[in-house]
C-alpha cells in the first residue's frame, strides 16, 4: 500500500499535508539521510584540507565532484541506502557505505577508508540534526512567523484609533484602543524571536566518547580540538561543544525547543483572545460562497482557524516540552533514548507551523464590528469612575474612591445622566466640572 495523504496515520503528512511540506527538505527520512552524507562529505573535505598525511595528494579539483554527491542527491540514492541498511541495521554505517559506493565510482577507491574516519555515529547525527534544524527555522519557521506579524502590524495601525472596552477579570475595566492590544502581541513575539535567536545551535563532534580517542591514537601531534571546532563552526556554521560523552548535550536545543513554546503560546493567547472577541461580537467574518460553518445550525460562521491553530498549538507544546525535558538526560555516556526522540523534532515544527498559518488564515477573515464596539462602551459609564476620582484626588476633594464606589458599585445602571448628575453635585469648581463632564468612555483610553 503506497503512502498518500489519505493513508497517513499523521494528519501533518495527511489532512495538512500542504501546509507542512516546505519543512520535508529538512526533517523528512529523506532529508535526515541527505543531511548525512553532507556532513560525512564536508567532513573528508576537512581532513584532506588539514591535511592527513595520506590525504596530502587527493586532488582538490575533485571537491565538486564530492560535494554533487549530497548537492545533486535524490530520492533513489536515498532508497540505495536504505536498502544497505537492510542489511548493516546501522542507519548511519549505510550512509558511510553508500559514500564508499559513490567513491568507488569516482576511482577514488585509495582514499574511501578516511569516510568516517575516527567518528562515531553521534558525531554525524548531532551535526545533522542541529543543521537541519537550524535551516529549517530560517527558511520557514521565521519567515511565516514574520508573516503573522505583518498581518498583526496592519491591524494595529488600521485600528490604533478605535477605542474599546478593556475587560479585565472578565468585567468592564478602563477603556483601550484595539490597535494598542494588537501591539501587545507584536511585542511579545518579537521579544521572543530576539532571545530565540540568540539561542546557539549547539554539535557534537569528538568521537565515540567525546575525546578524539581514535583521531588522537592515530596521529597525536595533530590538534583535534581545533580541527573540530573549524569543521563543525566554520564549515558547518553550527557552535562545538567542547566536552561531551557519546552525544551532544542538548541543553541548546532544549532552550530552542522553549523558545518555540513560549512564542506558541503567545500565538495561543492570541487565538483566544481573538475568538472571545468574536464571541462578543467586536469582529464578524468574512463569509466565502458554499462554506458551510455548522452541518446542523445554517447561520454560523464559526471562528475555527482560531481554534485550530490553538489545538495545533497544544500538540505541538506538548512534544517541545518532552523534547526539552528529555533530551538532555542520558544515562552515563549515552543511551538510544534520544535517537528515537530526536527524529521527531519536525513534528512540534509542523504543527506550530499549522497553528501560524491558521491564524493568519483567521485574521484574514476579520470583519470590524465598530458598532458594537461603541454599543459596549456606551453600555459601560462606570468604567470612567477611575478618571473621575482620580481627577478629584488631585483636587483634594475628601474619600474619591469611596464617593466614586458609592455611586457604581450597585447594580443600577451607570450612564451619562447618572454621571453627569454626579458630577454636578460634587463641591468642586466649575472648571473641574466641565473637565469631569468632557470624560467619556470612548475617550478614556490613556496615552
Amino acid at each position: 500500500m503506497s503512502l498518500t495523504s489519505l493513508m497517513a496515520i499523521s494528519p501533518v503528512d495527511g489532512r495538512y499535508h500542504n501546509a507542512t511540506v516546505s519543512l520535508a527538505p529538512y526533517f523528512s527520512e529523506f532529508a535526515l539521510i541527505k543531511y548525512r552524507v553532507q556532513v560525512e562529505i564536508e567532513y573528508f573535505i576537512a581532513l584532506c584540507q588539514h591535511p592527513l598525511p595520506q590525504l596530502a595528494a587527493f586532488n582538490k579539483a575533485k571537491y565538486a565532484n564530492l560535494r554533487a554527491i549530497y548537492q545533486q542527491f535524490s530520492e533513489s540514492n536515498a532508497q540505495v541506502i536504505k536498502d544497505i541498511e537492510k542489511t548493516t541495521n546501522h542507519d548511519v554505517k549505510a550512509v558511510e557505505y553508500f559514500i564508499k559506493q559513490e567513491f568507488d565510482g569516482l576511482g577514488l577507491q585509495d582514499y574511501k577508508e578516511f569516510i568516517h574516519f575516527g567518528l562515531t555515529s553521534q558525531d554525524i547525527n548531532n551535526t545533522a540534526i542541529p543543521y537541519s534544524f537550524k535551516q529549517a527555522l530560517h527558511d520557514v519557521y521565521y519567515p511565516a512567523i514574520d508573516d503573522l506579524l505583518g498581518v498583526l502590524k496592519g491591524y494595529a495601525q488600521d485600528w490604533k484609533a478605535v477605542p474599546m472596552l478593556a475587560h479585565t477579570h472578565g468585567q468592564p475595566a478602563s477603556p483601550t484602543r484595539l490597535g494598542k492590544e494588537i501591539e501587545v502581541f507584536i511585542e511579545r513575539v518579537e521579544g521572543q524571536l530576539i532571545l530565540a535567536k540568540a539561542i546557539p545551535y549547539s554539535a557534537k563532534f569528538g568521537g565515540a566518547s567525546g575525546n578524539f580517542n581514535a583521531h588522537y591514537v592515530a596521529y597525536p601531534t595533530i590538534d583535534w580540538t581545533t580541527f573540530g571546532n573549524n569543521f563543525v563552526n566554520e564549515t558547518l556554521g553550527l557552535k562545538r561543544s567542547q566536552h561531551t560523552t557519546q552525544i551532544e548535550h542538548y541543553d541548546n536545543f532544549a532552550a530552542h525547543c522553549d523558545a518555540l513554546k513560549r512564542i506558541n503560546n503567545i500565538i495561543l493567547d492570541l487565538d483566544r483572545d481573538m475568538w472571545s472577541y468574536i464571541s462578543m461580537n467586536y469582529f464578524k467574518q468574512k463569509i466565502k460562497a458554499g462554506e458551510v460553518g455548522s452541518s446542523a445550525m445554517p447561520h454560523k460562521v464559526n471562528p475555527i482557524d482560531f481554534e485550530n491553530s490553538e489545538g495545533n498549538v497544544g500538540i505541538a507544546n506538548a512534544l517541545f516540552e518532552h523534547l526539552a525535558a528529555k533530551l538532555p538526560v542520558s544515562r552515563l555516556q549515552r543511551d538510544l533514548t534520544d535517537s528515537t526522540v530526536l527524529r521527531n523534532i519536525g513534528v512540534p515544527v509542523a504543527h506550530t507551523l499549522i497553528a501560524i498559518k491558521s491564524s493568519i488564515r483567521g485574521l484574514s477573515k476579520l470583519l470590524l464590528n465598530e458598532a458594537a464596539i461603541q454599543q459596549d462602551l456606551d453600555d459601560n459609564w462606570a468604567v470612567v469612575a477611575e478618571a473621575i476620582q482620580t481627577i478629584l484626588r488631585r483636587e483634594n476633594f475628601p474619600n474619591p474612591y469611596e464617593a466614586l464606589k458609592d455611586l457604581t458599585r450597585t447594580n443600577q445602571k451607570i450612564n451619562a445622566e447618572s454621571i453627569a448628575e454626579f458630577v454636578n453635585g460634587l463641591d468642586v469648581s466649575d472648571a473641574v466640572k466641565t473637565e469631569l463632564k468632557q470624560i467619556t468612555p470612548s475617550n478614556y483610553t490613556g496615552v
